[in-house]
């Protein structure tokens, strides 16, 4: 499984709307709002390479109110566990 996370700019009135159309997107499986310079992240799970541009390029760049994306390949997944240690260092566990 490829995974791509696509950083989108979009309408500032419309991030619900495109949100919605892009959670409905064939390959994306998770749209997230978030605070700081972008307005949504999209989660692309697709099987093969070629597939990243339909999805994005075909898909995403074409949703009204998309103003921009950015686009990062995911080369290696960590696990739950293996994020909470990395995240975790220096801090001991609340009781």
């Amino acid at each position: 499984m490829i995974t791509a996370i696509v950083l989108i700019d979009c309408a500032t009135d419309s991030i619900p709307e495109v949100a919605q159309t892009l959670a409905e997107l064939p390959g994306v499986s998770e749209v997230y709002s978030v605070a700081g310079h972008i307005d949504l992240i999209a989660v692309v799970r697709v099987r093969e390479f070629d597939q990243i541009a339909e999805v994005i390029a075909g898909g995403i760049s074409k949703v009204p109110g998309v103003a921009d994306t950015e686009t990062h390949i995911a080369f290696r997944a960590y696990s739950q566990h293996d994020l909470e240690q990395a995240f975790a260092i220096g801090f001991e566990a609340a009781d």
